[in-house]
């Protein structure tokens, strides 16, 4: 059957390996089961990599340099609908991801099968899949660890890095649960409220679209009394301490808004979730990688509104990122940074690419 810009074939032949097909069809994008508005001129395939499969949306000519885009929570590779074609007009061949528990791509039942060696190796499958050795890795808000973490873990696979939202820290000297209590003892912080498993599940399960809703309207600019309640103590949940919208942020549309809820009512949450499980897990495969610095050119991209600047350490970047290293804050953006502002985001990622030495 047809849908959007892409034939997919019948539900009971759509396995994984499979290509969808571009269509001549000027319609929008279609992403799984859903129809999502478009990324203009992308195809979108099945990959299997590192034991899984990812759901890849791809543009741009096969063979010229690679851009990895590497998505965050709770979002899909539609996040960077902005980018995708911008980059591959500029000449790249970008491959961005529904990361492994997101949207069309497997989601494992065991949770450390979301630490970040799988994380970074998937996406060196993707560079393996295409032939290339080397690509620029961008990754936002979770996707920014997993891009660090590359350069250091993978560091042959690695021509530069940027990271949107979340910065690159050197690894702490306690485990990350551990040094989150210690921070926050009796105070709510979402990321310990995730660790365990099913109670953020069931919360963010129960009403996707009240869950989407409230954090691409909620974790934007100005909005100073969730922040607070964000870490007052008690036994609110993570959505209900968000506030309702007054209205939809004016970056995101009604019909790019609803693909969200769609595809997160189809997934639910658990596989995104898995990854904040891992977070002591990580610190421990972080002890001895084979980079111990980040030596490639780097950028760190944020927004100044962005609540995630309140705990990132930012200021020790330097410590890790010992090359070439550039920050850019976003005057007035929040943390969807690709989405709030692309026409910005856009403009700084095609001067670090075209400054790089592939």
């Amino acid at each position: 059957m047809q849908l959007g810009m892409f034939r997919l074939p019948s539900p009971a032949t759509n396995e994984p390996g499979r290509t969808l097909e571009p269509c001549s069809l000027p319609a929008p994008l279609c992403f799984g089961g859903t129809v999502a508005p478009g990324i203009q001129r992308t195809t979108q395939r099945f990959v299997d990599t590192n034991g899984v499969t990812l759901r890849v949306t791809e543009a741009g000519q096969h063979g010229a340099p690679v851009v990895l885009l590497a998505h965050g929570f709770p979002e899909l590779a539609y996040s960077w609908r902005h980018q995708i074609p911008v980059l591959a007009d500029a000449g790249f061949h970008v491959l961005a991801p529904d990361q492994r528990g997101y949207g069309g791509s497997s989601r494992p039942d065991e949770i450390a099968a979301y630490d970040i060696a799988s994380l970074t190796g998937d996406l060196v499958g993707l560079l393996d899949d295409v032939g290339a050795q080397t690509a620029i890795w961008i990754g936002h808000d979770w996707g920014g660890p997993v891009v660090w973490s590359a350069a250091q873990l993978h560091p042959d696979r690695v021509a530069g890095v940027v990271g949107l939202s979340v910065p690159p820290v050197p690894r702490p000297q306690a485990p990350p649960t551990e040094a989150f209590r210690n921070i926050f003892g009796e105070n709510f912080f979402y990321m310990l409220y995730f660790q365990e498993p099913g109670v953020a599940d069931a919360e963010l399960d129960s009403d996707p679209a009240r869950t989407m809703r409230r954090m691409m309207g909620s974790l934007s600019p100005g909005d100073r009394e969730s922040a607070l309640l964000m870490t007052a103590p008690g036994p609110m949940g993570f959505i209900d301490r968000l506030a309702e919208p007054a209205a939809r942020p004016d970056w995101i549309s009604a019909d790019e808004l609803d693909h969200y809820i769609a595809e997160f009512t189809r997934t639910g949450f658990t596989g995104g979730l898995n990854w904040y499980r891992n977070l002591d897990r990580n610190w421990e495969i972080m002890t001895n990688p084979r980079a111990a610095t980040i030596d490639v050119p780097t950028l760190f991209i944020a927004g100044s509104a962005d609540p995630v600047r309140a705990f990132t350490r930012r200021d020790r970047a330097a410590e890790l990122a010992t090359g070439p290293y550039r920050e850019v804050i976003i005057d007035g953006a929040g943390h969807w940074l690709q989405q709030e502002r692309p026409d910005e985001v856009n403009a700084e990622l095609l001067a670090f690419l075209n400054g790089v030495q592939w």
